[in-house]
């Protein structure tokens, strides 16, 4: 009988650090909520498209810094564009990688 209100006490409990730091946005969340301002009044794919318009146009934030992983993704996607391939592509790869 008591350990259904045990549960719900700990789990409330776990709950509480979570919803303390909620009141400082993330950058992404910040951008969104200027985005979803901007676009106010639009409904449905309008409303979409436009979000998706807003939130690409946000260059990324110069004080966050790119896991390797994103550096890699973003200058193998570089690279693609580009057709590079062989040689080329690993010379590309390099100094994209050392200048993100």
């Amino acid at each position: 009988m008591y350990r259904p209100a045990l549960l719900a006490c700990l789990l409330l409990a776990a709950a509480l650090p979570s919803v303390a730091g909620a009141g400082t946005p993330t950058p992404q969340q910040q951008r969104m909520a200027e985005c979803s301002a901007k676009n106010k009044g639009l409904k449905g794919e309008a409303y979409k498209d436009a979000q998706r318009t807003c939130l690409g146009a946000h260059p990324a934030s110069a004080t966050a810094v790119a896991t390797p992983q994103q550096r890699m993704t973003r200058c193998n996607a570089d690279a693609s564009a580009r057709h590079l391939s062989g040689d080329a592509r690993k010379t590309f790869m390099s100094d994209c990688l050392r200048t993100h």
